[in-house]
């Protein structure tokens, strides 16, 4: 009996894992691209897929499946650790200079409370004005800040509630710390 496609590349045939490729390339693209948010995490995901197939191919046993069930498996928990590994990344996002944003006041002849906003929001602390600029600068709603920043969804909100709070505080009189 042939020895299976996997056997070989894991023995290091030189032709073998062009043919795995060419065999089972649709079946990873089809699973990267479904899983990945765009074409270039895609091809990169794939890429990452075939090299862990090229280390981990001893690994195969014909008596618990097929290659092409192994190597969807694979797939899976590649694409699986790619994803959690980009929620815990945080992505940056570019937030208007803060000069820019409290300078407003000033550039467009907004009244002088918007100015003393402005001063209030220079004293919250740099997480609760990065939260506040990103919502009212960009309009970016509390899941697209907290997807922006990797922060939880919950954090985003306390942040801005105890920020409102803050400045609603402060802009009131009653709060001098």
């Amino acid at each position: 009996m042939a020895a299976a496609l996997l056997e070989r590349v894991a023995s290091g045939e030189a032709t073998a894992f062009a043919e795995c490729m060419d065999l089972h390339g649709d079946l990873v693209w089809s699973l990267a691209r479904r899983f990945s948010p765009n074409r270039a995490d895609a091809e990169d995901a794939t890429q990452e897929i075939f090299l862990r197939l090229w280390k981990v191919a001893a690994q195969f046993d014909t008596t618990r499946g097929s290659e092409a069930v192994f190597i969807a498996t694979l797939a899976r928990r590649v694409l699986i650790d790619r994803y959690r590994e980009s929620r815990r990344r945080p992505v940056e996002v570019t937030a208007p200079q803060e000069e820019s944003l409290l300078a407003i006041h000033e550039d467009h002849g907004v009244s002088v409370d918007a100015g003393r906003a402005a001063a209030e929001l220079r004293r919250l602390r740099p997480e609760q004005q990065r939260v506040i600029v990103m919502s009212v600068a960009q309009g970016l709603s509390q899941g697209e800040i907290a997807s922006a920043t990797g922060m939880p969804l919950g954090t985003v909100k306390t942040l801005m509630r105890r920020a409102f709070l803050e400045l609603r505080e402060r802009l009131s009189g009653g709060f001098t710390p």
